[in-house]
């Protein structure tokens, strides 16, 4: 079992695979088949932004809540997609800030 995982594009990937992540270089419309591969085999699975958006809705979610492994929504190398503001949206949940 690897401890961290990686989805993504290439030039992201790059950096995990030098730290020692077990990276899967996919095009996002299979993102969602390679977060079910690495969730089976990674204590910590890392998702480009980019690579999330297209991940089915429900899938995506469960991910996101599971402790184990624990899935986090990352940036890629070059900020083309940022992850989403997870401070701004518990403050709109929680009726703090208005839209």
């Amino acid at each position: 079992m690897q401890a961290v995982a990686f989805i993504g594009d290439e030039l992201s990937a790059t950096g995990f695979r030098l730290a020692g992540a077990a990276v899967f270089i996919v095009p996002p419309s299979e993102a969602g088949e390679a977060l079910e591969t690495a969730r089976a085999e990674s204590e910590l699975v890392l998702i480009a932004a980019a690579h999330a958006r297209t991940v089915s809705a429900d899938l995506l979610d469960e991910a996101l809540r599971s402790v184990r492994p624990l899935t986090v929504v990352v940036e890629d190398v070059l900020s083309r997609q940022p992850p989403p503001d997870l401070e701004l949206e518990m403050r709109r949940a929680l009726g703090v800030e208005i839209a």
